[in-house]
């Protein structure tokens, strides 16, 4: 149901616009002052808002300027007593899709509402679609959140900015990367992506920056690092905030000079555009000394939000039904039924590990399925550990008569296990969450028998649904 947002000083007025667009089928949320309509806008979103022109404190002009700063794809319509129509033609110069004149007819207010929604939804949807066929896969953007983020990604794609995407690790900040490139300028060119999580500190320099033959040992050939491979085109570091400090100076000397330097060659200039992505607070990182304060502005200068799946609970159902039709495609299975108390379930819960949590349960639930159905039992056996580990006895004392090395590494196992699901399978965010290195997590889960289920999910290969 799409989302009106009534903004207007005068109760009785609220009162009978949500009449009116209530009836006409439309969600319908109102405030008393410019003031909270922000901070409605901002907390919770719209498809569209109508606001009273002339309001105390903050007016009508004021609030249309704060959304369009705040989201230039949301439609705006002013309500204008009569003899202000030149104000309001000054309001749509600023922005406004439209005005109404006070007292109003319903029929041609629901009708002004509804075509404004509409034009914004079909571009919206343009928007979507064009980028599902660049990218090459399929993008869920049913909550207003994921809607602004579409149009947003668009919107700054041509423009050659560094832009900086955060966000809780599985919700989809590579996809964001991606898609950003694929409606860029540079869209012909490659895109280069790594991680700095996974590059062990001594071959960091080399990585980036590449190196020239015989630069140190094993340096059989020169090689090409990330930044000139992305030259004249789009590089991508994932997890930038795992970046050493030493590494983090180097960078910012690229982004301040255009150049790259070499391990034992010389310096070459490179034109790239740099997108990263972290699920750290790099503010607070910066106030803690861990990341450098002139990189994070350099960084910085667009940044973009990917909420979490909870944030979203609107996109759950058809990134449900997107991964049933992947998965059951890719096991040859036939038309799938999903129990409603399911995805009831799905929806509301909390998704700790977001897309790529609900990904793999999907994945699962196929897998494990005795029938072409899928049901809320079937999920509530796979989400108790004792039913999805390969050893039942990881999550079970094995007794005192037990030495006590036995003892202790069951009680590991166990914990790996659970902060494991939790973060969605996710090998580099399960180390975070453990305070551990990612190959010393990997060495653990291989020596508890937790890797084969990651690898058996991995041969199936990822299919990323959403932007999130």
């Amino acid at each position: 149901m799409q989302r009106v947002l009534v903004i207007d000083d005068d109760a009785s007025l609220r009162y009978t616009l949500e009449a009116v667009l209530s009836d006409a089928g439309f969600a319908v949320e109102t405030a008393e002052s410019g003031e909270k309509g922000l901070e409605a806008f901002e907390t919770r979103g719209a498809d569209l808002v109508l606001t009273d022109l002339a309001m105390p404190e903050m007016d009508g002009m004021q609030v249309l300027a704060q959304l369009r700063a705040l989201d230039p794809s949301v439609p705006v319509i002013m309500l204008t007593a009569h003899g202000s129509e030149r104000v309001a033609v000054a309001a749509m110069k600023a922005g406004a899709a439209d005005y109404a004149p006070k007292p109003f007819d319903p029929d041609e207010l629901t009708l002004t509402v509804r075509r404004a929604v509409e034009v914004r939804s079909l571009r919206l949807q343009n928007a979507r679609l064009r980028t599902e066929a660049r990218i090459g896969r399929s993008i869920v953007a049913e909550s207003p959140p994921m809607r602004r983020l579409v149009d947003l990604i668009v919107r700054v794609a041509p423009k050659d900015v560094t832009v900086l995407f955060s966000g809780e690790s599985g919700v989809g900040k590579d996809v964001c990367a991606f898609a950003l490139h694929a409606h860029s300028r540079r869209a012909e060119k490659p895109f280069i992506r790594c991680n700095a999580a996974a590059i062990p500190s001594e071959l960091a320099e080399s990585e980036f920056f590449g190196h020239v033959k015989g630069a140190f040992t094993g340096a059989q050939a020169a090689r090409q690092g990330f930044f000139q491979q992305a030259d004249h085109a789009t590089l991508f570091i994932d997890e930038i905030g795992d970046l050493p400090l030493a590494m983090q100076a180097k960078i910012l000397r690229v982004l301040q000079s255009g150049e790259v330097q070499q391990v034992g060659g010389r310096a070459d200039k490179v034109d790239v555009r740099l997108i990263t992505a972290t699920n750290r607070d790099l503010a607070t990182e910066v106030k803690a000394g861990r990341f450098r304060e002139d990189l994070f502005y350099r960084l910085n200068v667009v940044p973009i939000r990917v909420p979490p799946l909870r944030e979203r609970p609107e996109d759950v159902e058809p990134l449900v039904l997107e991964f049933v039709r992947a998965y059951s495609d890719r096991y040859g299975m036939g038309t799938v039924e999903i129990e409603p108390a399911l995805l009831d379930a799905l929806k509301s819960h909390a998704w700790p590990g977001n897309v790529r949590e609900l990904e793999n349960t999907v994945a699962r639930l196929l897998a494990v399925a005795p029938d072409e159905r899928l049901s809320l039992a079937l999920w509530r056996t796979l989400a108790d550990p004792r039913a999805v580990t390969p050893d039942s006895s990881m999550v079970r004392d094995p007794g005192p008569s037990q030495p006590l090395r036995a003892r202790v590494e069951t009680f590991e196992r166990s914990i790996i296990f659970e902060q494991f699901e939790a973060a969605g399978r996710n090998q580099s965010e399960t180390a975070r969450r453990l305070g551990v290195s990612r190959p010393a997590l990997i060495e653990k889960l291989r020596k508890y028998g937790l890797l084969g289920a990651v690898l058996l999910l991995a041969s199936a290969g990822v299919h990323a649904a959403s932007l999130g």
